[in-house]
């Protein structure tokens, strides 16, 4: 029979192949145009801010109280501006001063001037790597904001960001009480409430005026907006960039978010949380009454590879707070803490959702199989080797399905010389040999699917892990081996120039377990093209299986470059493993004779009742064979 040989042509469409797929896994760097026209644009956002400041609404700021203190002249003024927020600016609260509330697992210190956090910091992790002794920081040098914008009866806006709240800071029970007060007179007043508890990543928050409604339009709701420039806190900033995300749950805990990218936008209703999620850490507003409405906006900051950046996404979210019998009183929560799934789901308001682990079964298998089985593990014995453990134990779940897998090959294979035989003798007449071909396959007892099936049963195994390596916060900062940080690469060789897709570093476990799936490949597709019969229009497979045989390692090299090293451990690990399960069923399990004498036993049996499958394959083969006759007859 005339041997398939690899054609220059196949070569050149699975690189074709290969390389779209690269550029669709990678968002494409801005051209120097687009960059130029970015920071025209920002410019020119700057601009008008800076004239804004002689605007009407503008000249809301308020100036402190020593800056006031005896001058009747300029508190008429800004009374004339402001009414009776007027008032809060001459209070001795009316300056730039920071409290801070803190517990074991976090610091927040609150500002006079806007009521809200400039700084959050998380006691229990570090920055960038471990050892830095620099804390992470999901708030940091105001790159967050709160503001409520209110309304006069007059058609006049107040942005609370510029307003002076008079902080108290006083105790219930062991919880920490901070309450910031923006007066408008002795006994009214907007209010922030803060709650800390002193074991808790979550505090409360409630938004409250008294005696303002007499002084606001209440007839519409006042927009809460909240802002975040989220600070990086890992190795990698596009990395990181690429698991922060804006997500939020709507509709009675529908859960949804932003897509990657510039600009992203997104008016959605009835929402119970917004979470402005990086990769490890997330900030999250929860609200015990859903908002009616929210406004979502999110960011990309990271638009090229090579630079490295300070922050990754910008975020932003805007809802309305209605008016109850004319005062505000919005109950509602703050989280900033780590984006880990035990801890959030110990909340039990479905925020543990927020932690990307898949969609459908794959988030199940994750969920209840995956996550407690790992954790197990890493409960006596370093992160590194929980993940060699956790690698055997899916492993060892799996032999059924790769001995199935490896038997179908060795009957498919024991088959070969009589497909040969048949191939030849039908040489000219595909239809023909397909026909006979399947009609050996009932005879001998064989299923020729029986060995995909098993491979699309692992699919769902491999994709939830795709999912699980990533979102494993016990993994950050953690080393094994050469890798100081498995939720990171493990770089071994800075490279001194950069390479499109792959980056400028060397990463050593990928590079293992690209050989492993090239030697495991040549294992499996030598049996698996050799007994695939070539059938007539369709592509032939034993070329395909070739250029996989390289193209599939290669793909693993680049892509996973940049990866966290743990999930590239993983599948260096697994394939070895698989090799030398793969390794002792041929040698000491399957009995290649002993399958053959069984197949030359079947042939000599009644013919099996066919498989749906085959059944319809076989009609539909003879279906054509029936139409092409007639069609020689009709010429």
């Amino acid at each position: 029979m005339e041997e398939k040989k690899l054609d220059v042509k196949s070569i050149v469409g699975f690189v074709l192949i290969f390389g779209i797929l690269m550029w669709m896994m990678y968002p494409k760097e801005p051209t120097k145009q687009e960059l130029a026209a970015e920071k025209a644009k920002k410019e020119q956002l700057a601009k008008d801010a800076a004239q804004q400041k002689n605007t009407k609404t503008a000249e809301i700021v308020a100036p402190t109280a020593d800056s006031l203190k005896g001058d009747s002249t300029q508190i008429a003024k800004l009374k004339g501006t402001l009414g009776d927020f007027a008032y809060s600016a001459t209070l001795p609260s009316a300056k730039e001063n920071l409290t801070t509330i803190e517990n074991g697992l976090v610091s927040l210190t609150i500002a006079n001037k806007g009521g809200y956090i400039v700084s959050a910091k998380l006691k229990k992790y570090e920055r960038i790597k471990k050892g830095s002794g620099d804390l992470v920081e999901l708030i940091h040098n105001n790159n967050a904001g709160l503001n409520l914008k209110l309304q006069t009866q007059d058609n006049r806006v107040i942005d609370t960001k510029n307003m002076f709240f008079e902080p108290t800071l006083s105790k219930s029970g062991e919880n920490q009480v901070l309450s910031m007060r923006l007066k408008t007179g002795p006994d009214a007043f907007l209010e922030y409430t803060y709650v800390l508890k002193p074991t808790d990543y979550m505090l409360d928050f409630t938004v409250r005026s008294q005696g303002l409604n007499k002084v606001l339009n209440t007839s519409k709701p006042a927009d809460l907006e909240w802002t975040l420039k989220s600070f990086r806190n890992e190795k990698s900033a596009s990395y990181e960039a690429r698991y922060a995300d804006l997500r939020y749950a709507y509709e009675d805990s529908k859960q949804d978010y932003l897509g990657q990218g510039k600009d992203k936008t997104e008016t959605v209703d009835k929402v119970s949380y917004i979470a402005f999620k990086q990769h490890f850490f997330t900030s999250i507003l929860l609200t015990d009454k859903p908002f009616t409405k929210a406004e979502l906006y999110s960011d990309n900051l990271v638009h090229n590879d090579q630079v490295d950046t300070v922050f990754t996404k910008q975020f932003r979210a805007t809802v309305p707070l209605a008016f109850e019998n004319g005062e505000l009183n919005q109950k509602m929560n703050w989280y900033y803490g780590p984006t880990d799934y035990g801890i959030l789901k110990t909340y039990d308001r479905n925020i543990e959702k927020i932690v990307p682990l898949g969609w459908g079964i794959f988030g199940w298998i994750n969920r209840y199989l995956f996550i407690p089985a790992y954790d197990f593990f890493s409960l006596f014995m370093s992160q590194g080797l929980a993940i060699i453990f956790f690698t055997i134990l899916i492993k060892l779940i799996m032999s059924p399905v790769t001995y199935k897998s490896f038997l179908s090959q060795a009957k498919m294979k024991v088959l070969r010389p009589d497909i040969a035989e048949l191939g030849e003798k039908f040489k000219k007449d595909p239809m023909k040999k397909q026909q006979e071909t399947m009609k050996l396959y009932n005879k001998a007892g064989v299923n020729p699917m029986a060995g995909c099936i098993p491979a699309l049963l692992q699919m769902p195994v491999f994709y939830a892990l795709f999912q699980f390596f990533p979102s494993a916060l016990s993994l950050r900062q953690e080393g094994f081996l050469w890798a100081t940080d498995l939720s990171s690469f493990d770089s071994v060789y800075k490279l001194p120039f950069f390479i499109p897709l792959y980056g400028n570093h060397i990463s050593l476990f990928p590079i293992l377990a690209s050989i492993a799936i090239f030697f495991y490949m040549k294992m499996t597709t030598g049996d698996q093209q050799a007994a695939a019969p070539q059938q007539e229009g369709m592509p032939d497979m034993a070329k395909i299986m070739k250029v996989m045989i390289y193209v599939s390692p290669l793909m693993m090299l680049f892509f996973f470059n940049n990866y966290a090293s743990g999930l590239s451990l993983y599948y260096f690990i697994s394939n070895l493993i698989t090799i030398g399960i793969m390794l002792v069923i041929k040698n000491y399990i399957v009995d290649t004779d002993k399958i053959h004498a069984q197949i030359q036993e079947n042939k000599l049996k009644e013919p099996k009742k066919k498989s749906g499958f085959q059944q319809k394959l076989q009609d539909m083969m003879e279906q054509a064979e029936a139409e092409k006759a007639n069609g020689k007859k009709t010429k």
